[in-house]
C-alpha cells in the first residue's frame, strides 16, 4: 500500500502488472485507398488509415482501449479463404 508520511514522503511501493497479448488483425484496403484493421476478438475494435504505419499505430491504440471495456473472446484463428461466387 501507498501512502504519505507527515512531511509529504511517499511509504510502501507500487506493483504494476503488465501483460502481453496477441491479437488477430484483419486488414483489408477500400476503394478510396484507406487501410481498415480489426479485431475479431475485441467487438467494435477497429480503425483506418492511409498507410501502414499510422495503421497499426491506430490499431494498437483501439486495442487498448477496447481492452478497458470488455475482456477479448477466445476464437481460434483458421486461416483465409477466397471464395469465388457468380453474381
Amino acid at each position: 500500500m501507498v501512502g504519505l508520511t507527515a512531511d509529504g514522503h511517499r511509504t510502501g511501493r507500487i506493483e504494476a502488472r503488465t501483460m502481453t497479448l496477441e491479437f488477430n488483425v484483419v486488414i483489408e484496403k477500400d476503394e478510396d485507398g484507406y487501410y481498415m484493421a480489426s479485431v475479431p476478438a475485441l467487438r467494435g475494435c477497429h480503425t483506418q488509415a492511409k498507410s501502414l504505419d499510422v495503421l497499426m499505430r491506430r490499431i494498437k491504440e483501439a486495442i487498448e482501449l477496447c481492452l478497458e471495456v470488455e475482456q477479448p473472446v477466445a476464437n481460434e484463428f483458421i486461416g483465409v479463404q477466397r471464395v469465388t461466387v457468380t453474381a
